[in-house]
């Protein structure tokens, strides 16, 4: 007990509505259904949490993060009602406060148990139809400051992990898990497979379909990470996690639960550094910046760039570095740095054309090919036309390219090379040929459940405010307004640029 009141606790209990006497009695309704029947809780030991601080025995702290995720309908997890995880630390400095609700960085053990209990969280609420933001996104700077020294480190040897054969049995740590077991190498082969599949369904349909698939399949992979394996089978055990959580945190990004996928993206460089892979701890970081730069918050997105770069290690492949190079050269253009990005991608043409092919890529950077390269090359230099027009004419060029070079399957990148080409039209004033790649966009597009794609349109959508009475940007504009999705009929979430051309007549979506 602190005697300071709990905060986070406190907050979170004035959103959900309930007097201190309803939680008391919500508490132990839902300990008993999830098997402690013996749980007695009252309005005085509810008073003492809120307002003195004290922490709750387990299995309370589970039990409220599951009362307060169904009641906001966002996942809540034990660190967002304020509670302190019990259990070994790790040999680190403690980073816990205001900016790093979360503990970052966690130690083995602990990143099983968060992410057992988040995925459980979350299919909880795909099971009861509820959606939500959940909390606001943490900050660039806050997590490069907890993690930066971590991520360099090797993991510590993990404990309290059962191993195979072991009767012990450990309390879960969420919710969905089944009954963990030992799994052998043809279980991981199966499962590394499934990843395939996700990620190809991802590429071609956008995450909104088989988003709650990947959680589940995740959820289980946590069930089966909280017994011990031999070190090379629960490395793989851990690339498996850390390829299915960056896809749900990718997934959760492309249809908008961006503090959700944040955590994932969090979850995912645990994953991939307790599995020896740094680069995979990267670009689950590079993750995250991209979902910056989407939202409007480059300065983050270049925080976490600086953090994905230093912690790859020296492993990482000059494909994986010119990757890394185009989100920073995004964040730049976002911010209308266009010297600093026009050098970044210079770099990452560089980097592309010397790797040499002689090492495997990893399969999370299959995706990544030249079509890519070109795709976000495109997109920096659309993005940097805001503040400079004459950035127009090589985004053309660019998204031309990546369009000419795209494989089948890819249909969402396909979609945002035409909408960056139909924008750089706008903006370098040619609109019957804007008007062509937009109509191309628009005739796919509903064929996705990807809210981004919808994001970029509409950002495109603000282009054609300039060209009031060519009737056929008016026809489109019409078609862009029966099309687009009623629930995403609002501005993104992106903050306009400075520079950018804003829209001269009333918007309607």
């Amino acid at each position: 007990m602190t005697g300071e009141p709990n905060t986070r606790l406190a907050d979170l209990f004035g959103l959900a509505g309930w007097s201190k006497g309803e939680l008391a009695r919500l508490v132990n309704r839902q300990a008993a259904a999830m098997g402690h029947p013996q749980l007695a809780t009252d309005t005085s030991r509810v008073r003492r949490w809120i307002d003195m601080g004290e922490t709750p025995r387990d299995p309370v702290p589970r039990v409220l993060a599951a009362l307060f995720t169904e009641r906001l309908g966002r996942v809540v997890t034990i660190e967002d009602l304020g509670f302190v995880r019990h259990g070994r630390a790790g040999k680190r400095r403690d980073v816990r406060n205001d900016d790093n609700p979360d503990g970052l960085p966690w130690a083995s053990e602990r990143t099983v148990a968060v992410l057992t209990e988040f995925t459980g969280m979350d299919l909880m609420l795909n099971r009861r139809g509820l959606v939500g933001a959940g909390a606001a996104l943490a900050a660039g700077s806050a997590l490069t400051s907890a993690m930066q020294d971590w991520l360099r480190t090797d993991p510590s040897p993990p404990v309290g992990i059962r191993r195979g054969g072991d009767p012990l049995h450990a309390d879960p740590a969420g919710f969905d898990r089944y009954e963990a077991a030992p799994v052998g190498s043809q279980e991981i082969e199966a499962l590394e497979r499934s990843v395939e599949v996700f990620r190809a369904w991802d590429a071609a349909r956008g995450g909104g379909l088989q988003r709650k698939a990947v959680v589940g399949q995740l959820n289980e992979v946590g069930g089966m990470l909280a017994y011990r394996h031999p070190d090379h089978l629960q490395r793989r055990l851990w690339g498996v996690a850390a390829n299915l959580a960056v896809l749900a945190g990718w997934m959760s990004h492309d249809v908008g639960l961006e503090p959700t996928a944040q955590k994932y993206f969090v979850i995912a460089a645990h994953a991939a550094r307790e599995g020896g892979d740094r680069p995979r701890a990267g670009e689950a970081l590079s993750r995250a910046a991209r979902q910056m730069v989407h939202l409007g918050r480059p300065d983050d997105a270049l925080d976490l760039m600086q953090l994905a770069r230093s912690g790859s290690g020296d492993e990482v492949l000059p494909r994986t570095q010119a990757m890394l190079h185009t989100i920073e050269a995004w964040a730049q253009a976002s911010m209308g740095r266009g010297q600093a990005m026009r050098r970044t991608l210079g770099e990452a043409e560089e980097l592309f054309v010397s790797d040499k092919g002689d090492v495997p890529p990893p399969s999370w950077m299959q995706m990544f090919d030249e079509a890519d390269l070109h795709g976000m090359q495109a997109l920096a230099y659309r993005t940097l036309a805001d503040h400079d027009p004459s950035a127009a004419l090589p985004a053309q060029r660019h998204a031309k390219q990546a369009l000419e070079l795209r494989e089948g399957g890819r249909q969402r990148s396909k979609i945002f090379d035409y909408i960056s080409l139909a924008s750089a039209c706008f903006i370098a004033d040619d609109p019957e040929q804007a008007d062509r790649y937009a109509r191309l966009a628009l005739v796919s597009i509903g064929e996705t459940s990807s809210h981004r794609t919808w994001d970029r349109l509409r950002e495109m959508y603000r282009l054609t405010g300039e060209y009031g009475g060519y009737s056929k940007i008016d026809d489109l504009r019409e078609e862009i307004e029966v099309a687009m999705p009623s629930n995403l009929r609002k501005p993104p979430n992106a903050r306009t640029a400075p520079g950018a051309r804003t829209e001269p007549r009333s918007t309607r979506i």
